[in-house]
């Protein structure tokens, strides 16, 4: 089945008892039994509910991955992968990641001895020096947060030795614009709260992978530490993964028409965006995705005060943490997402208090383009710059891969 199909279908058989089309909210914390040992494949909901069973089968048929865990969000499903470690080992992990990620390694995991060091992966010889006799596990954010680099799965993954293991956030991307099982990677994670959920009304996480052993201890790890996914949050989860394929088509023909709306602009300094050819890695895009998504990171002329007003005069683009909802956001890295990382370590990635991360939603892209205009413009003075080469009324035509050319299958 293509995409589209297994979004909707997998996982979501009629219910049995009732004949119920849509899977039912299961809301018991326990099972009543026929005798000791003796139930229906479920004792404790914790452990195991059937409404959760079904997001993770379908969940599992989106990333073309044999298990899937559910978790109550994504850092519990990070924790969770972290967990397969041991004190003494060692993470390679992307320099370039969401300031949670690096709040878990810095300020947690390594006063429980396990070792990391934060690398650009997109520099295969970096990668390389960073290995060490106790390294187990490549950490992999691609595109990465919030530069939106892209870092070579398949290349990474050749990297690996025996016992090591190589885990991707494919959060930015989703399952449909990219694949990570595919390309090499042992475990995939979600932030399912984002793209997968999409309607900014929900916190959960996923963990996918093939290895039967990986996911027997992930599901060993959830039981323990108790970071599972409620119900009521697997049912909107679930509801929201159903129109994922229509939603990122429109996320991303968004996207690519502000990039270039913002590209053409003066007082802008530096727009990242996969899908713009002037990219530094947009070849390696248009290899290892199937599309481009809806992320683009903005860099504004001017003092920092320009961005936090830009930031604060948008009235379609909220400003507030998160992505992948219906509705626009936008977010300034460097006080919000990222400021737990310390400020010379957030310059030094490029993350400049003058950085904006926009999460284009599914709203118009003429009355998008148009509200960032009228913020943009004014805030001209702070720039120094003109309003010369503003991209015009209407949105550009993208210059792209079509999104839909393989309804979300793996390439080859």
């Amino acid at each position: 089945m293509d995409f589209a199909t297994r979004a909707i279908h997998a996982g979501q058989e009629a219910d049995p008892a009732t004949g119920a089309t849509i899977v039912p909210i299961y809301a018991t914390s326990t099972y009543t039994q026929a005798a000791v040992g003796e139930h229906k494949g479920y004792d404790y909901s914790r452990v195991a509910n059937p409404t959760r069973n079904a997001l993770e089968t379908q969940l599992a048929a989106l990333e073309d991955a044999r298990h899937c865990i559910a978790f109550a969000s994504g850092l519990g499903a990070e924790n969770a992968i972290t967990g397969l470690l041991n004190a003494g080992d060692h993470v390679v992990v992307s320099d370039d990641t969401y300031g949670g990620t690096y709040r878990l390694f810095t300020r947690v995991l390594e006063r429980f001895g396990l070792q990391s060091t934060f690398v650009d992966l997109t520099d295969l010889a970096a990668v390389r020096a960073a290995v060490r006799p106790n390294t187990k596990m490549f950490w992999i954010e691609t595109p990465t947060n919030p530069m939106l680099r892209i870092v070579d799965i398949a290349a990474v993954a050749a990297l690996k030795t025996a016992g090591q293991l190589v885990v991707v956030d494919n959060t930015f991307c989703t399952p449909y614009f990219q694949s990570p099982l595919a390309l090499g990677a042992d475990v995939v994670i979600h932030s399912a709260t984002k793209y997968i959920g999409g309607h900014s009304d929900v916190i959960g996480g996923a963990a996918m992978t093939d290895d039967d052993a990986i996911a027997e201890n992930v599901r060993f790890l959830l039981k323990t530490l108790g970071a599972n996914l409620s119900p009521f949050d697997a049912f909107l989860i679930s509801r929201g993964a159903k129109t994922l394929a229509v939603r990122m088509r429109e996320h991303e023909r968004n996207a690519l028409a502000v990039a270039h709306f913002l590209a053409e602009r003066d007082d802008v300094a530096q727009v990242l965006y996969p899908g713009l050819a002037s990219h530094p890695q947009h070849e390696l895009a248009r290899k290892q995705m199937r599309g481009f998504s809806g992320i683009i990171s903005v860099t504004l002329r001017g003092p920092e005060s320009r961005a936090l007003e830009v930031a604060k005069r948008t009235k379609l683009f909220s400003l507030a943490e998160s992505l992948g909802g219906v509705e626009s956001l936008i977010n300034h890295p460097a006080r919000m997402t990222h400021g737990s990382i310390p400020k010379d370590e957030r310059e030094r990635r490029g993350i400049t208090d003058g950085l904006l991360r926009l999460s284009v939603g599914i709203e118009s892209a003429h009355d998008l383009i148009a509200d960032l205009r009228q913020a943009l413009d004014a805030t001209l003075a702070l720039a120094g710059v003109s309003a010369r080469g503003d991209g015009g009324d209407d949105p550009p035509n993208p210059d792209r891969i079509p999104a839909t050319q393989n309804d979300g299958a793996p390439t080859s």
